[in-house]
Parts: C-alpha cells; sequence; structure tokens
C-alpha cells in the first residue's frame, strides 16, 4: 500500500507494510525498514501485551534500522476506548522517552490517520537540494558504434 503526503515544498511518498507484529515476519523486518525514513509501530490500546510487544519492535529498530529514522507509535482501535487496557498517558511517556510521536488511531472508523502521517512528515527532515538526485543509480547510455574499419 502507498500514501503520498504532501509536506512544504516536497511529496512524500509512504510504502506501507502490515507484517501485523508476526513473528514470522521478524527475520525479514531489516528488509522493510532498510533506508527507511520513518517507522509507524502500532499496537492495540484495547491489548496491553500488544504494547509490550511494540517495545520489541522499537528495541530492534533502534539496533538495526537506520540512525535517523523517524519513529511514530500509533494507539489502534481508539473508537473502543471503554475498554481501553493502554492509558495514553502511558504511550505519551513511552514515545517521548524513545523520542517518537504518539497518535490514537482507528483504522476501522479511519480517525486520526492523516494525522499520523503528517505528523511524520512533519518530522523527516527535506532533502539536502545537493543530494537530490544523487541516488547512487549508474545512468545507462546506449553506446555509440564503432568506427567502421577498412581492411587493406
Amino acid at each position: 500500500m502507498t500514501k503520498t503526503v504532501p509536506c512544504g515544498n516536497e511529496l512524500h511518498k509512504f510504502l506501507i507494510w502490515d507484517t501485523a507484529g508476526q513473528e514470522r515476519f521478524h527475520s525479514l523486518a531489516p528488509m522493510y525498514y532498510r533506508g527507511s525514513a520513518a517507522a509507524v509501530i502500532v499496537y492495540d490500546i484495547t491489548k496491553q501485551d500488544s504494547f509490550h510487544t511494540l517495545k520489541k519492535w522499537v528495541k530492534e529498530l533502534k539496533e538495526h534500522g537506520p540512525e535517523n529514522i523517524v519513529m511514530a507509535i500509533a494507539g489502534n482501535k481508539c473508537d473502543l476506548s471503554d475498554i481501553r487496557e493502554v492509558p495514553l498517558k502511558d504511550a505519551k511517556e513511552y514515545a517521548e522517552s524513545i523520542g517518537a510521536i504518539v497518535v490514537e488511531t482507528s483504522a476501522k472508523n479511519a480517525i486520526n490517520i492523516e494525522e499520523l502521517f503528517q505528523g511524520i512528515s512533519r518530522q523527516i527532515p527535506p532533502l539536502d537540494p545537493q543530494e537530490n538526485g544523487n541516488t547512487g543509480a549508474i545512468k545507462l547510455v546506449k553506446p555509440t558504434a564503432p568506427a567502421s574499419r577498412r581492411c587493406c
């Protein structure tokens, strides 16, 4: 899934992989966040266990992810706050301790999804104009035809 978010004079294109925190994706995790500017780690506000799992993913990102990755914590299912197990205060304190932003969302009802991506976009540093275009790619050009040789 992709999402494009305007931010100042730039467009930030988000490529979204939902691994649902499944253990079978753990060994593939570096492939997902290699070269990423941001990561969203989601927990279920109605399940304390998911908040503990979130902390394991944050540790993984800090140990093996890009050095300056922007981290966002999304507390999902805010539409079910009457059965909440994770207080927003706890999420805010943890987010502050790791330098992440925190937003409570509801994927089901599309609550605060735009706010989440806008918040992330504001944290991503602008591209350096001198680096713009320096992707490390090799430019391929069609070779010129060799000069014809004459036989004696």
